[in-house]
């Protein structure tokens, strides 16, 4: 007698008898003859008495073939095979369409997933056809029954679910000190320390791009300035070598001769050291800008992940007060200020300038004119963002202005958004730790299926028992893939197991990773507070008090339980303001095809991303950031605050100043600015005209406009998927003309 049954999936469950019975009862009804109730009834007996105590689908079905057959109802029998190979041409059917998307190089969703990722070359092909393989894998042998529901049913996203099998991490901060002192071994040779700024900065790029091929999310440096600065102390002795071969004498008296900064001047009038000092000085901070350039053009030209996109990588600095971390911040920045090629913008690394007072904010701190100089570049390349240290949540009591290794205590984050700072198994830092992985819950969906109470309080109240349910699920499923992820081996990670995660120096290459994973964090994400709030009460939190405060009391709810998780399940869970790309599109899709279009809520191809005002919202800078603010507290897992300038802001920094100042002010953690920027898709060039059609360089028409996807730039909207660009063609500005104008007071 059948007891369970071996689904497709590999999961076992109970026999249920009645699914056997509405398949034969499905086949009778499509004939002339229609249903007999008594023979429904004996075949089915007759298979659940007569089968083996386990027995797979395919075997069930069989006997309901053959006991059919030998019934007086052939007919039946036709139509039952014919739609058991219906059904089996339709599952092969869905593979064959995507892949011949792939083939046929279409432009939708499933290739376009990723807009940093040509899924057009044969490598970026290779990688589509394994993730859309690989993803059924994962929902058939990988994820609980009730996490494989709340996917199915549009609750719950899991982000980078291709690459689950593998057992990676998602993003780590590298401790790039380690590589850059000890070396390292990533394929056949090692590589030795650096010596000088030129290895030291390819070192960098090398460490990147073999983390990336290691991990499935971003690579970043939390303390780029610090890391390099000794490489140009060293270049400038190395310098001065030459200079000693030269005069036939000595010059070791300054070698480590203490020196305000590296800045070129002209050797007319120097005499004796003074000028052997400033030769060495001018040759320097040339070796440090080509290190700088060379940095930037391997970041946008050397290929990861099989060779389809290039390196996501981030790079935090801006507090560093040497002369030599000095150099290499105000190189970088010139650097990043010419661009790369042709002139055009670079899309990597996401610069991220770390701002505090009495270090780099006022006009009294020793690096305020480089912050101006940051200023002065992100208003003609978006780059740097503002991460701000100054927030209640980004400061650590054990900081220390004196102490030459502060970064340690500094917080560092993705250029996406991602952070990691807070730690319950060891050192508050980010240094050497990352995102482990991601889910995302559709919050906007859950508030949908409440819309049919008409009770306002008792609507809320089924939202957040909704809610609860979904957050549960979540959690579970990110331990159940932590406790998949730790079972991976140090020697599947050779460099980030080796070189780059806290503790892992103690590892041996056939231990687990278990022992040291947990300093990471488990990040529980959301998407569409705008689209949730409107559905709940009419409005979004942009233009109501009310909602503003429902809003607040949803997002900060999250944040309750996921502390509540941390002590059940013993991780570092924190909630995330999803840097949704795919994924904005993708729910708001499903949700429409099922409930219609809602106004406010479904009507748009997209979500809003995380608890953004709406992009469509048109509202003054002021206002938005007033509304986001307090969210940036609660979204410890990562956030992001951004305005959009109208016009060119190139001959206009203060305007930026102006924006890092009201996030000052409101105690928000990072942000950044967007702004017009034309490329010339055929000769690089660019420009900020506002309605530029024909490029005044080479007269092509091929004219792409530079934008930010969601903490990064995309190097041409063509890439993005369907839903972004429909959010793009509905982005507002928040300040016009880019004029100055004092956001707030007095700093």
């Amino acid at each position: 007698m059948i007891q369970t049954v071996v689904k497709r999936d590999g999961r076992i469950v109970g026999f249920n008898e009645q699914k056997i019975m509405a398949a034969i009862r499905k086949a009778m009804i499509s004939t002339e003859k229609g249903e007999d109730d008594s023979l429904l009834q004996t075949i089915t007996d007759r298979i659940a008495a007569r089968g083996s105590a386990q027995m797979t689908v395919e075997q069930i079905q069989d006997s309901v073939e053959m006991e059919l057959m030998k019934s007086s109802r052939k007919d039946v029998a036709q139509r039952y095979i014919a739609y058991r190979n219906q059904r089996s041409i339709a599952r092969k059917a869905k593979t064959r369409d995507v892949f011949l998307d792939i083939v046929n190089i279409k432009n939708n969703d499933v290739t376009r997933e990723n807009a940093n990722m040509n899924a057009d070359t044969p490598a970026g092909m290779m990688m589509k056809f394994a993730s859309e393989t690989t993803k059924p894998f994962v929902d058939d042998y990988l994820l609980s029954p009730e996490s494989r529901d709340a996917v199915e049913h549009n609750y719950l996203h899991i982000h980078d679910k291709d690459y689950y099998p593998t057992k990676s991490l998602t993003c780590c901060q590298h401790p790039l000190d380690n590589i850059l002192t000890k070396g390292f071994v990533a394929g056949h040779g090692a590589s030795r320390p650096a010596k000088r700024i030129e290895t030291a900065a390819v070192l960098a790029c090398i460490s990147l791009e073999c983390a990336q091929n290691e991990m499935h999310g971003g690579q970043a440096i939390p303390a780029f300035d610090f890391y390099l600065a000794p490489y140009v102390r060293l270049s400038y002795i190395e310098e001065l070598k030459a200079l000693e071969d030269l005069y036939g004498e000595s010059f070791a008296d300054l070698y480590h001769e203490p020196l305000i900064d590296y800045l070129k001047q002209d050797l007319d009038g120097l005499k004796g050291k003074d000028r052997v000092r400033q030769h060495a000085i001018n040759k320097t901070v040339s070796r440090v800008h080509q290190a700088m350039e060379a940095f930037i053009h391997n970041m946008n030209t050397i290929h990861s992940r099989g060779g389809n996109q290039v390196v996501f990588s981030s790079i935090n600095y801006g507090t560093d007060t040497s002369a030599e971390g000095r150099c290499i911040m105000r190189e970088l920045l010139n650097s990043t200020y010419q661009g790369v090629g042709n002139g055009e913008t670079a899309i990597f690394p996401i610069q991220i300038w770390k701002k505090k007072r009495g270090v780099n904010y006022l006009p009294q701190d020793p690096n305020y004119d480089l912050y101006q100089l940051a200023c002065k570049v992100t208003a003609r390349r978006f780059f740097p963002n503002f991460l701000n240290l100054d927030a209640t949540f980004n400061q650590s009591d054990a900081w220390r202005a004196d102490d030459p290794k502060r970064y340690m205590n500094e917080v560092a984050t993705m250029g996406c958004r991602t952070r990691v700072f807070e730690n319950r198994f060891g050192p508050k830092t980010s240094v050497g730790r990352g995102n482990l992985s991601f889910s995302t819950i559709n919050i906007v969906r859950i508030a949908i299926e409440c819309m049919d109470v008409k009770d306002q309080e008792a609507r809320i109240a089924k939202f957040f028992a909704k809610l609860d349910e979904e957050l549960e699920i979540a959690a579970k499923q990110l331990d159940e893939r932590y406790q998949f992820q730790k079972t991976a081996f140090v020697k599947q990670f050779p460099l980030l197991m080796k070189s780059l995660w806290i503790g892992a120096d103690k590892l041996n290459s056939d231990d687990t990773i278990e022992s040291v994973i947990n300093q990471g964090t488990l990040g529980i994400g959301f998407i569409g507070l705008a689209e949730c709030l409107v559905a709940l009460t009419g409005k979004h939190h942009g233009e109501s008090e009310e909602s503003q405060k429902l809003g607040l009391k949803i997002v900060g709810y999250m944040r309750d339980r996921a502390n509540d998780f941390s002590e059940r399940y013993q991780h570092n869970y924190s909630v995330l303001a999803t840097p949704a790309e795919g994924l904005s599109g993708k729910f708001t899709k499903k949700d429409r095809a099922e409930f219609g279009s809602i106004p406010g809520v479904t009507d748009r191809d997209y979500y809003t991303n995380s608890n953004h005002v709406p992009v469509y919202y048109k509202c003054s800078a002021r206002h938005k950031a007033e509304v986001e603010a307090p969210y940036h507290e609660m979204t410890r897992g990562g956030h992001i605050f951004y305005v959009e300038i109208d016009g060119d802001a190139t001959h206009n920094p203060q305007v930026i100043m102006n924006v890092v100042d009201m996030m000052d002010q409101l105690n928000m953690g990072y942000g950044s600015v967007n702004h017009n920027r034309n490329r010339c898709m055929d000769c690089g060039y660019e420009n900020a005209d506002s309605h530029l059609e024909v490029c005044p360089k080479c007269g092509s028409k091929h004219i792409d406009k530079l934008q930010r996807i969601t903490g990064y730039l995309v190097g041409t909207t063509d890439r993005w998927n369907h839903g972004k660009l429909c959010e793009l063609n509905d982005r507002v500005t928040h300040i016009e003309g880019s004029q100055q104008q004092n956001l707030f007071d007095e700093k």
